[in-house]
């Protein structure tokens, strides 16, 4: 074991237990940088100050960082992996293999618990009777799907009261994309069999849905019912369309997703095809962020552990390039969410062997056309940078660019925004959005008052770091602050510049950073000193990095605002809630960002909230109900 250790992480190492669990290791800020599980939580932890040189460039580095180790100790493995992937949710630690962005993907949901089921989309799955399909990977692609949908199965999306005895219909029923249940045109037996029919297509057993429409469009011509019969005929061929773009792949009747996976100088992508009754229903790409010296059965251990805890439906199979060592605990955990059998299997011949060599090629396509798109990205980002440079004249490159604005509505609520772009690509973490004081003081808005006192607030921070003895701050948020930018752009003409000028003067910061403001109306660039702006060609890099810094801070100021003005709003109908006290509601607000975000969210994932347990999450869901 090194010498190097902390005395603290030392101490630690002595008092870990033999006993399975999940390990959370922290820097010195501390902050939560990997979260792990095992078996033998002793054996584990202490593998990684082994002094060997097996370990991996990001290992070694791991362990550099480590300041304190937390463990919570648990029954089993099952256990233990479900408790590891909500923490990874939960810290996204900066070591641990993860979904790109984290982000919930998009699902169809069928409302199939209301009398009259209507059909959305949604983010979040939960246990509440509607059935559920996908993940998708994007809301256009759902979106796609629904509108083809909706012109074979006409269903609801809206929220009215279905009576039967509404004196009109929406435009959806007069453009034939709604049965009309509203105004009785449908009643709910025949509207639930055709919601029924939505989902057996949906579930990939298109031929039975083809068949009744084709027995349905033959009996209304036997009646010498014309009209329904052509409405017969003409959902029939749209379903048809939509069915012959589902492949045949497997043996009728076979259920199961496979998975393929490329991976390439630290960058990974997994294509799944999702096959449901021997047929290609659809297939989606993910990325995974910190793959760099990870073997292949990590990489899919990581993956199927994030993707199926939220996932609307499991199969009974699972094909895999290769099998993560946890593969027997994975299966385990995987029949808990199925409540039957799934089998995680590696084919290496056979038709199987061939459809996951199709997704692996598949993956490997996603995976270089993803990267070209990331060079051209990076090389443009690197012209528009130094663009800047030479248009402003600055010594050094704007590596840090900083973006200024302010959103006011009515002389209320007004609020400022800073966010950060880092060799020309938006630095997400390093965004900031402020409550202006001033405005409330005065009672009547002042833009530029609202702007001294962002800026004041931002670089009187930067200062007092900057003072402290490096290794002070108290946490990584701080050590944030101390980073001056090289460029500060401020949404706005000379008024706003002369109040940025004047805010960095005051913090005898004028000769480190350079300042300028941004005016809309014709694109110039205002510079201290300078009379006359600056006017740049339309299609000119520097130009253009400048409006999307500009845009971004508007975007992030206008955000903010309207998310303040709807929590005020919305905070009535939690505050009444017994257990939801003002930091609970503003921690769920900051998660969810809506009551029906919140309403929806399954009950791990408001338990998770910090703040939060699981008895008034409970409690949460049954009042929001």
């Amino acid at each position: 074991m090194s010498k190097r250790i902390d005395e603290n992480v030392k101490a630690k190492l002595e008092r870990l237990p033999k006993e399975p669990g999940v390990y959370l290791m922290h820097d010195a800020g501390g902050k939560v940088i990997y979260v792990g599980k095992s078996v033998n939580l002793r054996a584990r932890v202490h593998s990684y100050f082994h002094a060997s040189t097996q370990h991996d460039a990001k290992t070694r580095q791991l362990v550099s960082k480590i300041a304190d180790i937390d463990w919570i100790i648990v029954s089993n493995e099952v256990e233990a992996l479900i408790l590891e992937n909500s923490l990874i949710k939960r810290y996204q630690p900066h070591y641990n293999i993860q979904l790109k962005d984290d982000k919930q993907y998009p699902y169809i949901k069928v409302h199939w618990q209301m009398p009259f089921p209507k059909v959305t989309m949604t983010r979040y799955v939960i246990s509440d009777g509607a059935r559920y399909y996908g993940p998708y990977t994007s809301a256009w692609s759902v979106r796609q799907t629904l509108e083809g949908l909706r012109r074979v199965f006409p269903y609801l999306s809206c929220d009215r009261k279905i009576t039967g005895q509404d004196s009109r219909a929406c435009l959806y029923y007069d453009i034939k994309q709604c049965a009309g249940p509203c105004i009785g045109a449908i009643d709910q037996a025949a509207y639930r069999e055709m919601i029924d029919q939505l989902c057996h297509f949906l579930e990939g057993d298109s031929e039975s849905v083809l068949e009744q429409l084709r027995q349905k469009m033959q009996t209304a011509a036997d009646r010498l019912q014309f009209e329904l019969a052509a409405t017969y005929r003409d959902r029939l061929a749209a379903a048809e369309r939509i069915a012959q773009q589902q492949q045949v792949v497997a043996q009728k009747g076979t259920d199961m997703d496979v998975i393929g996976l490329a991976n390439d100088d630290g960058d990974s992508c997994l294509q799944i095809f999702f096959v449901r009754h021997g047929k290609l229903l659809g297939r989606d790409s993910f990325t995974l962020t910190n793959t760099s010296g990870e073997i292949e059965s990590n990489i899919v251990s990581s993956f199927l552990t994030q993707f199926y805890d939220q996932a609307a439906h499991i199969p009974p199979q699972i094909l895999l390039p290769v099998l993560p060592g946890d593969a027997a605990v994975i299966e385990k955990w995987l029949y808990q969410q199925r409540q039957a059998k799934v089998q995680l299997r590696a084919p290496h011949h056979g038709p199987k062997r061939d459809l996951l060599e199709l997704a692996q090629r598949n993956a490997a396509e996603t995976l270089a056309r993803l990267q070209e798109q990331w060079q051209r990205e990076a090389h443009r980002q690197t012209e528009a940078v130094a663009a800047l440079q030479e248009v402003l004249g600055m010594a050094v490159p704007p590596n840090r660019i900083e973006g200024y604005d302010i959103s006011t509505l009515q002389g209320s609520n007004s609020v400022g925004s800073m966010v950060v772009f880092q060799r020309g690509v938006p630095e997400k973490s390093h965004y900031r959005r402020f409550h202006i004081q001033s405005v409330q003081t005065t009672g009547r808005p002042d833009d530029y008052a609202s702007m001294a006192e962002m800026l004041s607030r931002r670089f009187r921070r930067a200062v007092a770091s900057q003072q402290d003895q490096p290794g002070q701050e108290s946490n990584v948020r701080e050590k944030m602050w101390r980073l001056l930018p090289d460029l500060v752009l401020i949404d706005g003409g000379k008024g706003q510049l002369g109040v940025a000028v004047k805010v960095l003067r005051q913090f005898g910061l004028e000769d480190q950073v350079t300042v300028l403001g941004l005016a809309k109306q014709r694109e110039e660039i205002f510079l201290p000193g300078r009379a006359i702006p600056l006017r740049l060609s339309l299609d000119s890099p520097a130009l253009r990095l400048l409006q999307r810094v500009r845009d971004e801070a508007h975007r992030f100021a206008i955000t903010f605002q309207r998310q303040t003005r709807r929590k005020r709003g919305l905070a009535s109908s939690l505050d009444a809630i017994p257990g939801i006290g003002p930091r609970r509601r503003q921690a769920l607000l900051r998660r969810f960002g809506s009551v029906a975000a919140i309403r929806e969210a399954p009950l791990d994932a408001l338990s998770a909230v910090p703040g939060m347990n699981r008895a008034v999450a409970q409690r949460l869901k049954e009042e929001l109900l």
